[in-house]
C-alpha cells in the first residue's frame, strides 16, 4: 500500500484505467439504450434505469422540437396568411393534443403497473383498451374537422382569405387527428413497458418523413405537386400514420416487452372506466397549463410586440434547454408505475428521490449557463437590441429558480406514473391559475415592474410547484394509489 501511494506513475495509471473502465460502461449502457433495453427495471441498479430510460425519451423529444421548428420555417415561406392558419389550427388542435397526452398518462400509469406485477397479459389488455378509447374518442373530432372546418376557422376569427385558402389545411389535420392521439397512447404503452427506444424510433421515423416530405409537397420540389399549405397537413399526417403503422406492427411481435394477439382485442368495460378516470386528470393538467401560458402571454403583450418577441424566444430556448429533464422525468414515471406493481414502494420512492437530485444537478449547471451567456444566448434569434435585452433579462430571472423546477417537473410525473393524476391537477390549478396568473398581472400591471413582474412570476409559481410537489410526495399517499 505504502508503495503505491510512494509510486505516482503507478496511481495515475489505475485513476487512469478507472476512468476508461467507467467510460466504456457508459457508452456501453449508451448503445444499450438506444438498441432497447430488456433489463428488469425493478432489480438492479436505479441509476442506470434512468440513464437506459431517459436517453431514448430525450432523443425522441428533440426530434419533436426539431420537426415543429422546421415545419413552421417552410409554412412561412407561403406567407403570413399560411402561418396564422397554422396557428388557429393549432390551437384548435389544442384539444386533441389535451386528449391524446391525457390518455397516454392514463396508458403508462396502467401498463407499467401491470409490467411490475409481471402481469403480461394484463399489460397488453389495458394496452388495446387505450387504443379503443383513443380511437373512439378520435371519431368525432374526425367530423368536425372534415364538415366543419370553414366554420370552425370563422369561430376562431380567421378573415376571409384565410378561411378560403386555409381550410383544407384545417380539416385534414382534424380529419386526421386519430393518427396523433394514437401515437401519443401507444408511445406510453411502450414507455410504460420500458420499451423507450421503441417509442423513440417511431418518433424518428414519423418526424423524418415529415420533415423530408414537408418541402416536397408545399413548394413542389422535383416531381412532387406544389400543393402550399394543404401539402404541410398531407405531410404530417403522412410521417404520423407510417409511424403508427410501426407502432401496430411493433405491437403484435411476439419477441417485444409487450405482445398484442388477437384474443386481447375484445373490449372490457372496467379497463376502460378506469383508463378514463385516470385520463381526466391528465387532461386537467395539460389545459391548466396551456391556458396559464396563454395567460402570461396576454399580459406580456401589454408591453408590445418587442417585449412579446423577447420573451417568446427565451420561452423556445427554455424549453429546448429542459428536454433532458422531461426525459428523467418520464423515466421516473415508468419506474414509479413498475416498481409500485413490483410491490417495492420504497424502490418506487428511491427511483424519484435519484431522477430529482441528478435533475436539479443538470438543471443548476444549465441555470448557471444562462445567467452568464443570456443575451448571447438571444442574439442567435434575433439582433434587434431591445428584444435582445428583454429576451436575456428574461432568461436570466427565470433561471434562477431551475433548482426547484428540477424536483417539481420529477415530483409531478412520479404521482402520474403511480396513477394519482389528481394531485398535480390540482398543483397545477392552485400554482398556476391561482397564483401565478394573478401574481403576474398584480406585479406587472398594477405594481409597475412591467415585463419583470412577469418574469418573477413565473419563478415563484414554478419554485412554489416544486415545494408542494415535495411535500404531498412525502406523505406517500401515492403508494396506497390503486390502478
Amino acid at each position: 500500500m505504502d508503495q503505491e501511494q510512494n509510486n505516482p506513475a503507478k496511481s495515475l495509471a489505475l485513476e487512469s484505467n478507472q476512468a476508461s473502465s467507467r467510460f466504456k460502461q457508459l457508452w456501453k449502457d449508451i448503445r444499450e439504450s438506444i438498441a432497447g433495453s430488456q433489463r428488469d427495471f425493478t432489480e438492479g441498479s436505479i441509476g442506470r434505469a434512468i440513464l437506459l430510460l431517459s436517453i431514448p425519451m430525450v432523443l425522441e423529444l428533440m426530434m419533436e422540437s426539431v420537426f415543429a421548428v422546421v415545419d413552421i420555417f417552410f409554412v412561412s415561406k407561403l406567407g403570413p396568411g399560411a402561418v396564422a392558419t397554422v396557428g388557429l389550427t393549432e390551437s384548435m388542435l389544442t384539444i386533441v393534443y389535451a386528449i391524446g397526452i391525457g390518455l397516454s398518462m392514463a396508458a403508462t400509469a396502467m401498463v407499467a403497473r401491470r409490467t411490475g406485477e409481471k402481469d403480461k397479459e394484463g399489460a397488453s389488455v389495458a394496452a388495446v383498451q387505450a387504443i379503443w378509447v383513443g380511437f373512439v374518442v378520435s371519431l368525432p373530432i374526425m367530423g368536425l374537422g372534415i364538415f366543419f372546418a370553414p366554420n370552425l376557422l370563422q369561430l376562431m376569427g380567421a378573415s376571409e382569405e384565410i378561411v378560403s385558402s386555409g381550410y383544407v389545411y384545417t380539416a385534414i389535420m382534424l380529419g386526421t387527428n386519430v393518427v396523433i392521439i394514437l401515437i401519443f397512447i401507444i408511445n406510453a404503452i411502450f414507455r410504460g413497458v420500458g420499451d423507450a427506444a421503441v417509442a423513440m424510433r417511431v418518433l424518428w421515423l414519423a418526424n423524418g418523413i415529415n420533415i423530408v416530405l414537408d418541402p416536397c409537397l408545399i413548394l413542389g420540389l422535383g416531381p412532387f405537386p406544389e400543393l402550399g399549405i394543404k401539402g404541410a397537413a398531407i405531410a404530417t399526417s403522412i410521417g404520423r400514420g407510417t409511424g403508427v403503422i410501426l407502432q401496430l406492427y411493433t405491437l403484435q411481435r411476439k419477441s417485444g416487452r409487450i405482445h398484442i394477439a388477437r384474443n386481447h382485442m375484445r373490449l372490457h368495460i372496467a379497463v376502460m372506466k378506469r383508463l378514463l378516470r385516470l385520463s381526466l386528470g391528465g387532461i386537467g393538467q395539460f389545459i391548466i397549463a396551456t391556458s396559464s401560458w396563454v395567460g402570461m402571454v396576454r399580459i406580456m403583450a401589454v408591453f408590445g410586440s418587442e417585449a412579446l418577441a423577447g420573451y417568446t424566444i427565451a420561452i423556445r430556448i427554455i424549453i429546448f434547454s429542459i428536454l433532458p429533464s422531461w426525459g428523467m422525468s418520464n423515466a421516473a414515471a415508468t419506474l414509479v408505475g413498475q416498481n409500485l406493481g413490483a410491490k417495492k414502494p420504497d424502490r418506487a420512492e428511491k427511483s424519484v428521490w435519484i431522477s430529482a437530485i441528478i435533475n436539479m444537478i443538470f438543471l443548476a449547471g444549465v441555470g448557471v449557463i444562462f445567467i452568464t451567456f443570456s443575451e448571447f444566448l438571444v442574439r442567435i434569434f434575433t439582433s434587434e437590441p431591445e428584444v435582445v435585452s428583454i429576451g436575456a433579462k428574461c432568461l436570466r430571472v427565470i433561471s434562477y429558480g431551475y433548482v426547484f423546477y428540477a424536483y417539481g417537473m420529477i415530483m409531478i410525473q412520479a404521482f402520474n406514473g403511480a396513477g394519482d393524476t389528481a394531485t398535480p391537477t390540482k398543483i397545477n390549478f392552485f400554482c398556476f391559475w391561482l397564483f401565478e396568473i394573478p401574481l403576474a398581472y398584480a406585479l406587472a400591471l398594477q405594481l409597475g415592474f412591467d415585463e419583470l413582474g412577469v418574469y418573477v412570476a413565473i419563478v415563484l409559481a414554478e419554485s412554489l410547484l416544486g415545494v408542494v410537489g415535495v411535500i404531498l410526495f412525502r406523505r406517500g399517499k401515492w403508494k396506497e394509489r390503486v390502478v
